[in-house]
């Protein structure tokens, strides 16, 4: 299977200031291949790798394009690789621009077999990388396989190195009969994690002085010389999503954007632990784990503003506050990430991984199949107003998503959990 190696590098100011170059030499390739491209849709034509590549080639020969030339010429071809490979997936008029502010610096080396790589001591590695020279990378793992190509980005404001490595292991298949039982796991705001048989699986991820910490430097990054000017009343006013004209910022805005980074990158790492720790434990344990299909980008987008019709250039309240505090609670859970890390783990235990909708999960009582909004009086407790069932909202949750995942999977039902109310019974 192929898999990946994350490492985090450390790079001399003289590496720093050529990757930093080279990555803007990567955003100038793909957004003007994406702009090409968008131009020959605009004609009904279409223009595919390797004419684009052709014409890069030609580029660097014109001496007002020779900045084109410090940059690898693998690593610019693998980004119109990239290119292609993404307006063939979502569409051309769907792929997004790299802007300077939002897009994270970022390359592929591609020709893996060729990188060495070598172990310096216990916790210091290093790599050998085109026109960069030797790099070193904090060791914290054994490979364990065969390099097959490496993709140097920054991650919480450091440079890291992600090796695609194939370990020669097989992929296991779900076996037809499997002694392991299911299991149906419901993720949430309070709970990240709470499982059809009774478990309640949680971890703090940030500690109140970090938040603290945070929100003070937030607001002093607010108050600093950013990469944007304020755009004016009147231009704000006529568009809410109006931004300022670009300046360059601050050193001390770098620096408060760099601290900001590391207190988010410690909170990432725990996450990114938990999250593995605990997939890991769920598919070694169950041969079926059944998770909701929940549509995290959508969930977490903000809301679209509200026009006030009887005052022109105004606007309604549209709640944004509070649904920016969800989007936060959703984001710091998760909810993405774990459905991938199952997704992966499962290679290994042949274990399955199910996705079921989730209408009505946390209405419907998994001992009756009564479904009703007043079920759940609040976000922790639930009574069925029906059979009187009473018990834990989320475990009741979980086990509606399990019965739906072995309905998918063409499995009996699972044994109910919890108890019916005597004298509504």
């Amino acid at each position: 299977m192929v898999v990946g190696r994350i490492f985090r590098l450390r790079v001399t100011p003289e590496q720093d200031a050529a990757l930093h170059d080279w990555a803007g030499i990567c955003r100038a390739v793909w957004n003007t291949g994406l702009e090409q491209r968008r131009e020959y849709r605009r004609r009904d034509g279409w223009v595919n790798y390797p004419q684009q590549a052709r014409e890069l080639a030609q580029a660097k020969t014109d001496p007002d394009l020779a900045w084109l030339t410090q940059a690898p010429s693998h690593v610019l071809q693998q980004t119109l690789m990239d290119l292609d490979r993404a307006c063939r997936a979502v569409g051309t008029w769907r792929v997004r621009w790299r802007s300077k502010d939002r897009w994270s610096p970022s390359m592929r080396f591609p020709d893996g077999p060729r990188m060495r790589v070598q172990r310096l001591s216990k916790r210091w590695g290093r790599v050998n990388l085109p026109k960069l020279g030797w790099v070193k990378f904090r060791w914290t793992r054994d490979l364990d396989g065969r390099v097959r190509s490496a993709t140097v980005n920054v991650r919480d404001g450091q440079w890291h190195v992600t090796f695609l490595v194939e370990d020669g292991i097989l992929e296991v298949q779900p076996p037809v009969s499997d002694p392991r039982p299911a299991v149906g796991v419901d993720r949430g705001v309070k709970i990240a994690a709470a499982l059809s048989d009774g478990r309640m699986l949680d971890q703090t991820f940030i500690t109140a002085a970090e938040q603290d910490r945070l929100v003070r430097l937030q607001q002093r990054l607010g108050r600093q010389h950013g990469p944007r000017s304020k755009p004016s009343k009147d231009r704000q006013r006529k568009n809410p999503k109006a931004r300022g004209r670009r300046q360059q910022p601050s050193a001390r805005y770098l620096r408060t954007k760099k601290r900001i980074a590391a207190v988010q990158g410690k909170v990432r790492r725990r996450r990114d632990d938990w999250l593995t720790k605990t997939a890991r434990q769920l598919v070694r344990e169950h041969s079926l784990v059944a998770i909701e299909n929940l549509n995290t980008k959508g969930m977490t987008r903000s809301p679209a503003a509200k026009p006030d019709p009887d005052r022109p250039g105004a606007f309604l309240a549209n709640q944004r506050s509070q649904k920016a505090g969800l989007n936060r609670a959703i984001l710091g859970k998760g909810w993405g990430r774990f459905a991938l890390t199952l997704a992966h783990q499962a290679r290994y235990t042949g274990c399955r991984i199910v996705q079921v909708l989730a209408a009505f999960t946390s209405q419907r009582c998994h001992q009756c199949s009564h479904t009703e909004a007043g079920n759940r009086e609040s976000q922790a407790d639930f009574r069925c107003t029906k059979c009187g069932w009473r018990g834990n909202a989320d475990i009741n949750a979980a086990c509606n998503i399990l019965a739906a995942g072995l309905a998918v999977a063409g499995r009996a039902s699972p044994t109910p959990v919890g108890s019916v109310n005597p004298q509504a019974a």
